[in-house]
């Protein structure tokens, strides 16, 4: 059985005009619900709490600088990232679902969990939002289940086309936490090189894959597979996180790599079969990038239907 987090909360994070809008969780949740997808669960307003688990990636000012932006009304809090008066509350929320669906899966009460949330997580450092993030949280996520749950190894999986530059960040030095990233370069933010590979304890547990536009999808796909196996070997994951972004399609209108829908399907199976081989398939699902809605919404419902299928 695979769950499906979603919430009206995420609605109320109100970024206007902005690419990062509500438009983009209201027609995902409105077409998984009529989706009818064997084997998945639709599991509404989880209930979270998000305290320590912050502070285990986030300092204190920083969350306090967050909370104080959003209580003044919000606006630009940098370049690319907007706030209203419930987003910090909402990014909370969000990395409160992250730390509960680690929590379900470890558990053993499901297999797998995605969770419709926004804002978005990977791009946000440990003390600075950026591209559209504030609160990482696939980073709280991982944090959590070695800090909380004791687990040794986790393998953390980023297909948005952008490269999760606060992950690799938050995580460089890390030797329990992975990070393998595919990701359009040269494109925003400008890391994610293959020379990245970690540092002190950390050396070797990056792995970095960028990919030229223009590339074709067979490449990308033989490509992506060959280092998530690699990376997947040298890790032995206990469990495994997705930063789901969906903006490789050819028809994003911020990022794109070409891909079809049905090629986040195969991503998918992809990583189910490491997952199956390493840590019985648990997996953690969060929902990164993804510019046009209805693309959006077509290619989770197709992720939906691969982690699902048992």
């Amino acid at each position: 059985m695979t769950v499906y987090f979603q919430s009206n909360k995420f609605l109320r994070h109100e970024t206007g005009a902005h690419p990062e809008s509500s438009l983009r969780l209201e027609t995902v949740m409105n077409q998984v619900s009529t989706a009818a997808i064997p084997n998945l669960m639709i599991f509404k307003d989880p209930p979270v709490g998000a305290g320590e688990e912050l502070l285990r990636v986030h300092p204190e000012t920083y969350l306090n600088q967050l909370q104080a932006f959003s209580a003044a009304g919000g606006g630009r809090i940098e370049s690319d990232t907007v706030m209203s008066a419930d987003s910090y509350e909402v990014a909370r929320y969000a990395a409160g679902c992250a730390v509960e669906a680690v929590n379900r899966v470890i558990m053993g009460q499901v297999k797998q969990v995605f969770s419709a949330s926004r804002p978005p997580g990977h791009h946000a450092l440990s003390d600075r939002a950026m591209g559209f993030c504030l609160l990482n949280n696939v980073a709280i996520a991982a944090r959590h289940a070695i800090d909380f749950h004791g687990l040794n190894r986790v393998l953390i999986v980023d297909w948005d086309v952008h490269h999760g530059n606060g992950t690799q960040d938050i995580f460089y030095e890390e030797e329990s936490v992975y990070f393998f990233s595919a990701h359009r370069h040269p494109f925003y933010p400008g890391t994610g090189l293959g020379h990245e590979t970690g540092s002190g304890a950390g050396l070797g547990t990056i792995w970095n894959l960028p990919l030229a536009f223009g590339i074709t999808r067979q490449d990308y796909l033989s490509q992506f597979e060959r280092m998530l196996v690699d990376a997947a070997a040298r890790c032995q994951p206990e469990l495994i996180l997705i930063s789901a972004g969906f903006d490789a399609h050819k028809d994003d209108p911020i990022g794109s790599l070409g891909l079809e829908t049905e090629d986040f399907g195969r991503l998918t199976q992809l990583v189910k079969d490491v997952a199956r081989e390493y840590c019985g398939g648990r997996i953690v699902s969060l929902l990164e990038g993804g510019y046009h809605p209805q693309r959006l919404a077509e290619s989770v419902i197709c992720h939906l239907t691969h982690l699902a299928n048992d």
